[in-house]
């Protein structure tokens, strides 16, 4: 059974699933599906075209599937879909999709922090941890195991890779390869997420695999040629092949 709050307001058209609690004005819209067992505290507002799974907490002030700030934006039928296990802090606000990919999506198992902004038609990964009052513009991609600290401003369509952490107060647009650290003005290459990739489970020889990787790519006089270099390692690692092909495909530049 779900609790709803007599001072919520739940459209009659939502689809609500079991065991949620919905606190006092909280306002779920119409073309809302909500699944089991999340929490709704105080003046949570879930608009039109979300799509909630389980387990979920959602903070007062927190603003779900709102219309995308893209004036490209001529009010197309899309969605925000929200996985399992998120805790989706104070004042969070996150875009639905528009005409351009048509969903911005959640994973699971996700932090979000209080007063920050995901854009219209981003992906964040699972595991992920985002920053009180960082901001994603249209398009942006986090993957998965990501850290992106306080403050950081991160351009449209821009992607950061796996298991890398961001610095705090940190602004970039270009893509930032997985497992590194980047920070300092203007943003650069800060190293390998040491300490990420053994609280994650990496072994010291994928670590220093990953490091001697790095090291190569960067140390060639181009991209291409580092990524030359790594191609023709035999027996490497799949993570060593996560770097490659997300450099190989990067759309804006990669962060050196």
């Amino acid at each position: 059974m779900n609790q709803i709050h007599p001072l919520a307001i739940v459209h009659p058209d939502a689809k609500i699933g079991d065991n949620n609690v919905i606190g006092p004005f909280c306002v779920i819209d119409e073309n809302v599906v909500i699944g089991n067992n999340n929490k709704f505290l105080n003046s949570v507002t879930i608009h039109f075209g979300a799509r909630i799974g389980d387990n979920n907490e959602f903070f007062p002030g927190a603003s779900i599937s709102t219309k995308p700030q893209d004036l490209k934006f001529r009010g197309e039928d899309t969605l925000c879909e929200i996985g399992n296990n998120n805790s989706i802090r104070e004042n969070v606000t996150i875009s639905r999709g528009t005409a351009s990919k048509g969903t911005t999506k959640v994973g699971n198992g996700c932090l979000l922090m209080e007063n920050m902004h995901i854009g219209h038609d981003c992906v964040v990964g699972n595991n992920c941890i985002i920053g009180n009052t960082t901001k994603l513009a249209g398009e942006v991609i986090i993957e998965d195991c990501a850290i992106i600290s306080a403050c950081v401003l991160i351009h449209q369509f821009c992607k950061v890779g796996g298991y890398g952490i961001i610095q705090g107060g940190t602004r970039f647009s270009v893509d930032v390869p997985p497992f590194i650290v980047v920070g300092k003005e203007p943003a650069h290459y800060c190293g390998v997420n040491l300490i990420g990739l053994r609280r994650r489970g990496f072994s010291n020889e994928i670590i220093t695999a990953i490091h001697d990787a790095y090291r190569t790519l960067y140390g060639a006089p181009t991209l291409n040629e580092g990524i030359a270099v790594l191609e023709a390692m035999e027996n490497r690692p799949k993570e060593i092949d996560m770097i490659i092909n997300f450099c190989k495909t990067s759309e804006r530049g990669v962060m050196r």
